[in-house]
This record gives structure tokens, sequence and C-alpha cells, in this order.
């Protein structure tokens, strides 16, 4: 399953090294090796200075990557890239193709100024940007108090660490728990699985 984490500048370094290393480590775990392919993509597939002034050299731009299976987009900063057209329309066809779509942290707001949430749906942000989600997109349903909530082809994370736990969860859901849970060992990880 080709994994596509969009990152982009002032992007939080957890939201997207935490789904790395669960879908990277659960491909290593699994029968043969191809069980989740992840890679990052930004806009341009040049350098991206994610928080705190880690520098990140993505695998893809929007360009020339492969096809998507699993998209998930980070949260961070990400006021900037809410202004860009061009990445909204690029979340949204993605996202339209994708089997699946994923959000950790406020990565929600992309999501949804590109359309893929809507109609009472059904999404949780980090604690911190609950109001503001609520205020900018009034008609989600934003759930408080929980690491992730599945609305089966979107899946949207609380802040940060959630989404190493929505991204398990994503593993036991797209192939096994055991994969999941022999992943959650491997990284040493106490997987909250609700």
């Amino acid at each position: 399953m080709n994994t596509g984490i969009f990152i982009y500048d002032q992007a939080e370094v957890l939201d997207f090294s935490g789904p790395y290393e669960v879908f990277a480590t659960a491909a290593r775990l699994s029968f043969n090796g191809k069980a989740f392919s992840p890679f990052l993509v930004s806009e341009s597939g040049t350098l991206v200075t994610a928080r705190g002034g880690y520098r990140v050299q993505p695998d893809y731009g929007f360009h020339n990557h492969p096809s998507i299976d699993l998209l998930i987009v980070v949260g961070g900063v990400h006021n900037a890239e809410m202004d860009k057209p061009s990445v909204l329309q690029w979340i949204h066809s993605q996202g339209k193709q994708a089997r699946l779509t994923a959000s950790v942290c406020t990565g929600a707001f992309l999501m949804a100024a590109a359309g893929l949430l809507s109609n009472q749906q059904n999404v949780t942000t980090h604690w911190e940007d609950i109001p503001d989600l609520q205020t900018q997109f009034p008609d989600l349903n934003v759930i408080r108090n929980t690491r992730w909530v599945d609305e089966g082809s979107v899946i949207t994370s609380a802040g940060i660490s959630a989404g190493i736990d929505m991204s398990l969860h994503i593993v036991s859901r797209m192939h096994s728990e055991a994969l999941a849970e022999k992943t959650a060992r491997q990284m040493e990880f106490d997987w909250q699985k609700a």
C-alpha cells in the first residue's frame, strides 16, 4: 500500500515521522516486507524546514510521486498551506483517489479546506485547535477527548503522538491487528487503541 505523507514548511515533526515509522516498521515486520510503502511528498519536492528547524528532504513533489493508496495529511503551522489553491487541489484529488485518507493534528484543517470533510462528519484534531476547527468549519462534528475518529474512508487524529496510535489502527484495519501489535511492540510504544 503506497502511503504518501504530505509535508510542508513548519509541519510538526512527529506528525509525519511517527506515522512514517509505524508504516516502515510494519512493512519490515510483515511476511513479505511489502505491506506498506511510506514516502514523503511536498509541493515542490525540495527541502522542507519542519517545526524547530528540522530539515527534511521529501521523496517526491506533486509532479512526480507514485500513486497513493493511503494519504496522510499532517499538521503544524498550516495557515500558509490553506492559502495555496494548488495544495488544496492536490489534497482533494489525492484524497478522492486514495483508498483511505487520514490527518494528524491540524491536518484536519487542510482536509476540510480541500473538501474532504463535510456534512456533519465526525472529526478530531489537537485539543488546542478544536475551537478554531469548529469555528472555521461549523458543519463538522468535532469530537473531543479521543485519539482518533474513524469514519470509514477518512480518519482524523488528535495531536502529534496521537498520529502514531491512529497509524497503528490503520495497520490493524488494512492488514491485521497482529501486525499492528507486533509493530507497536517493536517500536516499544504503548498503543492506545481507542
